[in-house]
C-alpha cells in the first residue's frame, strides 16, 4: 500500500482522476480484495505525515473506491471511479471497509483506493496483497 505523498499531494498529479489531499499521509499496514464486486478493505494507521495534526486521522470515516480502466459507450477509453458509502475510521488510522460495488464490464487494470470526503481529502492507492477478481 502506497500513500499520499511527494507530487501526489495536492492536485496536481491526480491519480486515475483523484487528487491527493493538501498533506502527505502515512500508512503502517493495509490490505484490499475485490472479488466478483464484494469488496474488502483494511486499514491501519493510515494518519497524516506533516503539519500540526501528524500522527493522527483528523476524519471520521473513510470511503473506498474502485478504479477500473474501461470501454465508454463511444468505443473510447475511460476511467470508471466506483465508490462505497462512508465506514467509520478511527484517530488511530484504523478502517475496516465491507462494501458490495457494480463493477464496469470490461474492468481492466483495477485499483483499490481509500478516500475520506472532508476538507483534508486523500486517497491512497491500494495494491492488494490477493489478487483482484472482477
Amino acid at each position: 500500500m502506497t500513500p499520499v505523498t511527494g507530487p501526489f499531494v495536492g492536485t496536481a498529479n491526480p491519480i486515475r482522476g483523484v487528487s491527493g489531499g493538501g498533506l502527505p499521509w502515512t500508512i503502517s499496514k493495509g490490505q484490499g480484495e475485490l472479488r466478483s464486486g464484494d469488496l474488502e478493505v483494511h486499514v491501519r494507521g493510515l494518519v497524516l505525515a506533516a503539519g500540526p495534526l501528524a500522527g493522527t486521522n483528523p476524519v471520521p470515516n473513510f470511503r473506498a473506491l474502485v478504479s477500473c480502466q474501461s470501454i465508454d459507450s463511444n468505443g473510447h477509453a475511460s476511467v470508471v471511479n466506483i465508490s462505497t458509502d462512508n465506514f467509520p475510521a478511527t484517530s488511530a488510522g484504523d478502517s475496516d471497509i465491507q462494501a458490495t460495488v457494480e463493477i464496469p464490464i470490461p474492468c481492466l487494470a483495477p485499483r483499490e483506493l481509500v478516500r475520506n470526503y472532508g476538507p483534508l481529502a486523500k486517497h491512497t492507492l491500494i495494491e492488494p496483497e490477493i489478487p483482484i477478481q472482477v
